[in-house]
């Protein structure tokens, strides 16, 4: 089998999960992760990835042969990625662009989200400009939002001002005139997660079908290895960032589903006991051995 994992510490535990078997597990280079989206979704170049939250939903819509491993390999707040250079707050957002760095990514869908439910943003009336397309084949960005010219860099259109905001959590350059947008935003983003009940959670793990039912044993070693490892480090917080198992996957991938359909991005809205009953179909497993 072929596996795509940023983080060494959840890579090192499936490989040793797996170690004992028959199974020979090898782990592609390929960082970010994001890297591997396109080639997992649409062609199977790899057997178990990291991938986003939105991609994954995403490809259950288009009917790739995709299933969900309930593992959160990254999870982090939001409100901080919205972010300005020009003494701007996020009240003055309606009527400016936006730049990010692709319409369908996991970041984007959470603070966009944000901004309508708790900001009261019409997302119509912003101007987003997109600089890469999705990864599912056969999807398009609604109508409503720019491709930037090419060749162009989001990172230096948000310098030099030819963007009011940008969303960017990882992409985010080094620069001392960058402040996010949303006063007070590590508060706001604890309040929101304190009352929903769940962090935001950005990617999960997908596992090719084919893949889930040849070797059902060998991932759902893996599934708990990766559990062991997440757990142990979420043990000690008052929010976990890193759930894991499909009851705690539920609220945070309901959410996202219901913003990503909000925005266009999915087609119809994707419930999750669905993504249960695939998952467990191609694994030939019960929902309680991955947490459910």
């Amino acid at each position: 089998m072929k596996l795509v994992l940023d983080r060494d510490d959840l890579a090192a535990a499936a490989m040793t999960a797996v170690g004992h078997s028959e199974v020979a597990l090898e782990r592609l280079d390929v960082r970010p992760a994001y890297k591997a989206s396109h080639g997992f979704v649409n062609n199977a170049s790899a057997d178990v990835c990291e991938l986003a939250a939105v991609t994954l939903l995403q490809a259950t819509c288009f009917g790739k042969p995709v299933i969900l491993l309930p593992v959160t390999t990254l999870g982090r707040f939001q409100h901080q990625t919205l972010v300005t250079c020009r003494g701007l707050s996020v009240d003055d957002i309606e009527g400016r662009t936006v730049g990010i760095r692709s319409w369908s990514q996991t970041t984007g869908v959470w603070v966009r989200g944000f901004l309508a439910e708790q900001y009261g943003v019409d997302l119509r009336k912003v101007k987003w400009v997109v600089y890469e397309g999705g990864h599912i084949d056969g999807y398009t960005d609604p109508p409503w939002v720019q491709r930037a010219s090419s060749p162009a860099s989001l990172q230096a259109d948000f310098l030099n001002g030819r963007l009011d905001y940008g969303i960017m959590g990882n992409e985010l350059p080094v620069d001392d005139r960058i402040r996010p947008a949303i006063a007070n935003a590590a508060n706001a983003a604890t309040e929101w997660a304190q009352r929903n009940g769940f962090a935001p959670i950005n990617h999960v793990l997908g596992v090719n079908v084919a893949a889930a039912r040849d070797h059902s044993a060998e991932i759902c070693l893996m599934y708990d290895a990766m559990r062991r490892v997440t757990e142990a480090q979420s043990a000690e917080l008052s929010i976990d960032m890193h759930p894991v198992g499909f009851d705690a996957l539920r609220g945070p991938i309901n959410q996202v589903a219901a913003y990503a359909v909000e925005q266009g991005i999915l087609p119809e809205y994707v419930e999750f006991d669905d993504l249960v009953a695939r998952s467990c179909a191609a694994l030939g497993v019960l929902p309680s051995r991955l947490g459910g």
